[in-house]
């Protein structure tokens, strides 16, 4: 946001126009150079072997860096002044680790890391310069026009601040919570294709489908390592998911109406009111308008949005009781606490080790630990509804484990992988082994990696800015006097942080840093208060109009991310991800499966798992029946227990390398298109 000298009238709205189309495209060809995919792997850069397009698509880059330097060295003895009255050096120096140090992902090839770091950090820093220079070239009736409908639609600072009215949902959060709603649910039908990605969601869906039933079990499958995949147990003739039962208990009244795909996309909408009158409650107004604003192009927020996994209800619960701790202490009733604790015990009934972390801060905020201590009757009955909701899990635990204490996760996890290896702490024996697991056990040093790889997802994926996502939430904490609200946003950052450094693993690159997902709002507050301490900055160094500079570039920046980041991640990424593809529903239609047993040949996941939740309850149903047959003997344990049905056989995806097809059919089913 510097300032620079130049022509009005014309040839300043032409430079304003080239700037902006310079910051769009720019990004798209750094989104270009960028191997994600929908294979399972961190992203990184492709700067060794590259193809004819990347060559000329980091010529590109080469260019643009050209053109910013050569325009900011004309200008550089202004930009020089105001860069040293913006902040001291050493903030500067604090603000340029919060952009490096999260700029790519570390790889196992140290070479490779280091280059990787250094071109990230020069790509992050020549977005974050065109989009400075884009907002400073923008003309000031620009800048005023867009203050005056800014202010109509978020209301003014003075305003806000003076007003005692209560949080309350307005016509602007509901609209926001529809778009996200809407858009949720369009990328679930589009790129998620209605249908399970992650082994995880399989399970879940599974699970949701069994309580829909009215069952927590049912008999075991006949041949049971024919329909076995991650979490789903079989034990003493019976066949359950290991999975927690809260979001699986909301996740069925989905699958009873015919739409489980929706339950994410509608909880992404619940969480937008909740959220604003979070925000509202603990600052103002018109933060919390913004805050919605960057919620609403957040492609973090909306993803999560849009799967089938824990972390959108889990958040929910959490903003719920929140807010229904603002409304205790605002009322002194103690209803609102009990319902708190109501949603703190749901809560870990969805996530227990996120449920367990944000009831403690929300129980030591409600003692008086960042704000006003709740009256002793709303402590009590905060408490009393935390640990009877959180008890349900206890029946629950004996109807599957047979012991109250034992849960059947921990059960599975030990019956499968062995004694310990899910735990927490440090120790060679932690860790399942999986590739994305940087070393056997666990050690501070892979805390650190893990570190890194949150660190990175999250700066890529909070807001998909192509500057970095983190750099005013640090604005806020280095160069600002945070106040009581951003502490207690502080504290959730660093207790999730501190929760899941000393477990194995960082939760993969599936859905950004997902184990971190409660850090969601406070992160979106703290950007917005260093949008505040920015915007101040700026005009003590002599900036003019600072805050609607610092307003538009924010804008910019979700606007390129709405054209550029979204689309990009939804078609590259998650459509057919992990090689999870819904053509078994398709084939089954096209081909008229009927009573028949179709076996699957590939990898368990993706190619059992993505067939398998297709599955009937009742194996012995007249439907479809879907099977893994991984060898010879599997195959002939199934064609015993199924002898009067026709056998169809279907190539997975790991064999075909796309879609699934029909590799054998009954002799009288009639030929069909394999799927596409």
């Amino acid at each position: 946001m510097i300032e620079l000298t130049g022509s009005r009238g014309r040839l300043a709205r032409y430079q304003a126009f080239a700037w902006l189309g310079l910051a769009l495209v720019g990004q798209a060809v750094s989104l270009r150079l960028i191997d994600a995919g929908p294979r399972l792997h961190y992203q990184h850069y492709r700067l060794l072997a590259r193809t004819p397009v990347e060559n000329l698509l980091l010529a590109f880059v080469l260019v643009q860096a050209a053109v910013v330097a050569f325009t900011l060295l004309r200008q550089w003895p202004a930009v020089r002044i105001r860069l040293t009255r913006l902040f001291r050096p050493w903030q500067w120096l604090l603000l340029a680790a919060v952009m490096v140090l999260p700029a790519a992902a570390v790889s196992a090839d140290p070479a490779f890391t280091a280059l990787e770091f250094l071109f990230a950090s020069f790509v992050q820093f020549l977005n974050l310069a065109t989009v400075a220079l884009a907002v400073a070239a923008l003309p000031a009736d620009w800048l005023a026009a867009f203050r005056q409908r800014a202010d109509a639609l978020l209301g003014t600072a003075e305003k806000t601040a003076s007003s005692q009215a209560a949080p309350r949902v307005d016509r602007f959060a509901l609209i926001i919570a529809g778009w996200v709603v809407l858009v949720a649910a369009l990328l679930a039908v589009f790129s998620y294709q209605r249908h399970p990605h992650i082994t995880d969601e399989v399970a879940y869906v599974m699970h949701a489908r069994f309580l829909a039933s009215g069952a927590l079990t049912l008999p075991a499958p006949p041949a049971p390592e024919a329909f076995t995949f991650y979490l789903m147990e079989v034990t003493n003739g019976r066949w359950y998911a290991s999975t927690p039962p809260g979001w699986p208990a909301l996740l069925a009244v989905g699958v009873r109406l015919g739409v489980p795909w929706l339950v994410n996309p509608l909880l992404g909408g619940v969480n937008v009111p909740l959220a604003y009158l979070l925000v509202w409650g603990l600052y103002q107004r018109r933060m919390a308008r913004i805050a919605l604003l960057l919620l609403a192009a957040s492609p973090w927020f909306v993803f999560m949005a849009m799967n089938f996994m824990t972390h959108t209800f889990s958040l929910t619960c959490a903003l719920a009781a929140a807010v229904l701790v603002l409304q205790a202490r605002r009322t002194g009733a103690a209803r609102w606490a009990a319902l708190a604790g109501v949603m703190l015990g749901l809560g870990s009934l969805i996530r227990p080790l996120d449920g367990l972390v944000i009831a403690a801060l929300i129980g030591l905020w409600a003692l008086g630990l960042g704000g006003k201590r709740l009256t002793l009757p709303a402590i009590a009955a905060l408490g009393v509804g935390t640990l009877l909701t959180g008890a349900l899990v206890l029946p629950y635990n004996r109807a599957l484990t047979g012991d109250a204490l034992s849960f059947p996760l921990n059960a599975y996890v030990d019956t499968h992988f062995g004694m310990g290896r899910n735990g927490f702490g440090f120790g060679p024996e932690k860790g399942f082994g999986w590739a994305l697991d940087p070393n056997p056990g666990h050690s501070p040093v892979d805390a650190l990696i893990n570190a890194n790889l949150n660190g990175h997802s999250l700066n890529t994926e909070l807001f998909g800015w192509g500057t970095g996502s983190l750099l005013l939430a640090a604005i806020a904490l280095i160069a600002g006097r945070p106040a009581r609200s951003d502490r207690l946003m502080v504290a959730v950052v660093l207790a999730v942080f501190t929760a899941y450094f000393f477990y194995y693993y960082s939760g993969g690159p599936d859905f950004g840093a997902r184990y971190w997902y409660a850090m969601l709002i406070p992160l979106v507050a703290l950007t917005v208060r260093g949008m505040q301490i920015l915007g101040d900055r700026l005009a003590a160094s002599g900036v003019t109009q600072a805050e609607n500079r610092v307003l538009a570039a924010v804008g910019l920046l979700a606007l390129l991310a709405l054209a550029n980041y979204l689309p990009w991640r939804a078609t590259d990424k998650y459509y057919h991800f992990w090689g999870m593809r819904p053509d078994v529903r398709e084939l089954a239609a096209e081909h008229d499966f009927g009573r028949s047993l179709v076996l699957i040949r590939g990898e368990s996941h993706p190619d059992y798992t993505s067939a398998a939740v297709y599955n009937p309850l009742d194996l012995h149903a007249d439907a479809p029946v879907y099977a893994w047959a991984p060898d010879d003997r599997t195959r002939a344990a199934l064609l015993a227990a199924y002898p009067d049905r026709p056998v169809w056989t279907l190539d997975g995806p790991t064999i075909t390398g796309r879609g699934y097809e029909v590799a054998e059919q009954p002799a009288a089913a009639g030929p069909g298109p394999a799927a596409p």
